[in-house]
């Protein structure tokens, strides 16, 4: 994992990419390095709304571009501030459903200057994939992630 985040760190500390560049070349590299990650984005707030918009991802196409807070598992983790693991989506009630294939979700949020800005969303067509080593890899992406949101 030490060899994958000296690779996010340089994509997020290129000068040669805005951020929504970044953003989307961290979900490339995800999505190529962690075989049972199927689908990797990230949402943020949407302005001065309680909904997150949907940015860079990877994956299939999804309908939940807006997620209002408190609505699956992301609106959740916008509400809670913590990171949010479902070893199986078919066990949570309140999971969105973004495509039949999914049956794992990871969601980490991201805070700048401590308010909670956004998160990352990761799907998984495994049952129980993520480990402490992808949790923790994740949150301190996320503390990265937030260093370079303007």
């Amino acid at each position: 994992m030490s060899e994958l985040k000296k690779r996010l760190s340089s994509i997020l500390e290129s000068p040669k990419h805005n951020t929504e560049e970044k953003l989307q070349k961290v979900c490339h590299l995800l999505d190529q390095e962690i075989f049972y990650f199927n689908w990797t984005g990230f949402y943020f707030k949407n302005g001065d709304k309680n909904e997150l918009k949907l940015g860079p991802y990877v994956g299939a196409p999804t309908d939940h571009e807006i997620i209002p807070y408190g609505k699956g598992i992301c609106g959740q983790v916008a509400v809670s501030n913590e990171t949010f693991v479902v070893p199986d989506v078919h066990e949570e009630s309140n999971y969105l459903s973004c495509s039949i294939d999914t049956k794992a979700e990871i969601v980490v949020p991201i805070f700048k200057d401590g308010v909670n800005i956004g998160q990352i969303d990761i799907d998984s067509h495994t049952i129980d994939p993520f480990t402490a080593e992808d949790r923790e890899l994740l949150e301190w992406l996320c503390v990265e992630v937030g260093k370079i949101i303007s």
